[in-house]
């Protein structure tokens, strides 16, 4: 049956961002192959338009490695980590004061709030912050011991702390004897001692024995049974505390605070315990018994994720295919306390695929980036078997040639998952996926940017790049910039390959808004200019007369601000091309 005269009507709408691997059906009519700038803005119509502007707001004269926003008394201040110095910015009074001249790691930094108070680790530091003084963490002491005798005994009580190298053990006193020994040796010092909740003096000490020798012996309890002498100590192992400064991730599960990154322990993870007292954290105190070893070999956790009931670790690729970990809370008795704990197994998931780049938990689903690029996690049940789901095929071919593709930065914004590196954004849409074969992929835009991300926060839904020694705002304002943008449609054969084309002489229609160039490239030529609409709103009709063409491809481009939400064109069919 002859196609020849078939009128063939094109409409691309619903527009749902880049297609690099360029494929060619019906779905392509809703990407596009090659789009710079662009975006959907779900506060506004559902049309593509040009990315927000970027404000500059802050210059300094070294790298931005964190940035961090803390609130003391109402009053919002912004937490500055630039090269190896530390500054607070206050939001109302916009004065800036140095907290920190020197000292800080140059390198990637992370924060958390815990109690109202700002901790920040960078790898070499472990600092906590409460809006006037900045402070190395000081631990929490533990109560190693307690109801021992004088001579010794008793029952462990509370884990060795690596933040400090304090500890206290108490004793119920006898009235008779002078010596009172410690459930360890070889001390650096005695701190404290307190006698029946009073501070005394009156004794000497043997450090390498671990003993409190009292000139007078401590009177009985006045409660049988109950302790009333109490010691404080020192013994410090240098290494304990580098366990914890050295990490450079800190993320929050099951109202603890977990570590990992330390390049001394790479598979390993840590978490603070909890403080039963005031029921919360205690991101001072980590127990030396409080860590878990992923896998039986080094290779280093690139990612924590709180997600599904579960805390994901995710390991770089290793040949035993060992790589991705869960954790799940589980409920055991404390045969020290006699109190119940929580402890975190590890349990080596079904899924043998190492994590590259890094990972996030968007919008509940676990994702990470491997060597093919961005996966998901899926599975009903977290006993269950997992398997995992690719999210990224539309942008892989650019994705996975970025020269600095393992030091993305991941951060989630207005329904995106922006993907950084250097000055690319690449942002994947949660409101918008596509089904491809048996599983979901997100759909993609891409943007580049002036500055090369070094730190990206969101405060108050208003998303803050740091890049080139300055920070910016990325805006929704509606103030002319300079951006270049522009939007292809996919390489068009109108349902024909080898058929020619004559476009309607009518033109095609296209609704926009805005300053917009429309261009056209025929059988994969060059682009040529149709011409320039200039602060149009509406349908406009741009004139084309192009005959027996196999393929056409439209471009709408402008370095200023842009909207397109449909764009609809007209062909016939004439005859087989014969080459």
């Amino acid at each position: 049956m002859s196609v020849s005269g078939t009128l063939i009507t094109r409409e691309y709408a619903n527009f749902k961002g880049v297609d690099f691997s360029h494929r060619k059906d019906e779905v392509s009519l809703y990407h596009s192959p090659d789009a710079l700038n662009v975006w959907k803005n779900y506060k506004k119509e559902q049309g593509i338009e040009t990315r927000p502007g970027l404000d500059l707001i802050a210059e300094y004269d070294n790298t931005i490695f964190g940035l961090f926003f803390y609130t003391v008394n109402t009053i919002g201040h912004m937490i500055v980590h630039c090269g190896v110095s530390l500054y607070d910015i206050n939001m109302v009074t916009k004065e800036k004061k140095v907290i920190k001249e020197q000292g800080m790691n140059p390198a990637k930094s992370h924060s958390f709030i815990c109690n109202n108070i700002l901790f920040i680790k960078d790898g070499i530091n472990y600092l906590e912050y409460n809006g006037e003084t900045l402070k190395d963490v000081e631990g929490t002491v533990p109560l190693t011991s307690i109801s021992r005798s004088p001579s010794g005994g008793g029952k462990q009580y509370q884990d060795v702390n690596l933040l400090t190298g304090k500890r206290q053990n108490s004793f119920c006193a006898d009235g008779e004897s002078t010596g009172y020994a410690l459930d360890t040796k070889e001390l650096q010092s005695i701190d404290k001692v307190w006698v029946n909740d009073e501070l005394v003096k009156n004794y000497t000490v043997d450090l390498l024995g671990g003993i409190v020798n009292f000139n007078e012996p401590p009177e009985k309890p006045l409660t049988e049974g109950q302790d009333n002498v109490k010691i404080e100590f020192t013994k410090t192992n240098p290494e304990y505390a580098n366990r914890i400064k050295k990490c450079t991730m800190a993320t929050v599960f099951d109202d603890r605070i977990f570590f990992s990154g330390n390049q001394d322990y790479p598979n390993y993870i840590f978490h603070c315990e909890f403080n039963g007292i005031i029921g919360t954290a205690d991101p001072r105190y980590v127990s030396d018994l409080a860590y878990y070893c992923e896998g039986v070999d080094s290779t280093k956790v690139k990612a924590m994720i709180p997600g599904n009931n579960a805390l994901w670790v995710l390991k770089e690729p290793s040949q035993h295919n060992t790589t991705i970990f869960y954790h799940v809370p589980t409920t055991q008795l404390n045969e020290n306390t006699g109190d119940y704990e929580t402890v975190y197994p590890s349990t080596h998931s079904s899924i043998s695929l190492g994590c590259d780049g890094a990972g996030i938990n968007f919008n509940d689903d676990i994702c990470f980036f491997s060597n093919r690029g961005m996966e998901g996690i899926t599975s009903t049940d977290i006993t269950t078997e997992q398997i995992i789901a690719h999210r990224s095929l539309f942008v892989d071919s650019k994705l996975l040639n970025e020269p600095n593709y393992k030091d993305m930065i991941l951060i989630e914004w207005e329904g995106y998952l922006l993907v950084c590196i250097d000055n690319h954004i690449y942002l994947a849409d949660y409101n918008a996926r596509t089904q491809i074969e048996n599983h979901i992929e997100y759909n993609w835009y891409y943007w580049e940017l002036p500055i090369n991300v070094t730190s990206a926060q969101i405060k108050d839904g208003v998303l803050y790049l740091c890049g080139d020694n300055k920070i910016y705002t990325l805006t929704n304002n509606d103030t002319q910039r300079d951006i270049e943008a522009y939007w292809c449609t996919l390489d068009d054969e109108f349902k024909y390959p080898h058929y020619g084309k004559t476009t309607n002489k009518k033109g095609f229609k296209v609704d926009l808004d805005g300053n917009i160039t429309i261009s056209i490239k025929i059988n994969n030529g060059e682009f040529q200019k149709i011409n320039d609409f200039v602060n149009t709103k509406g349908y406009i009709v741009a004139k084309i007369k192009k005959k027996k063409w196999e393929s056409m491809q439209l471009k709408f481009s402008n370095n200023k601000p842009f909207k397109i939400n449909k764009c609809i064109i007209e062909a016939y069919v004439g005859a087989y091309l014969k080459r």
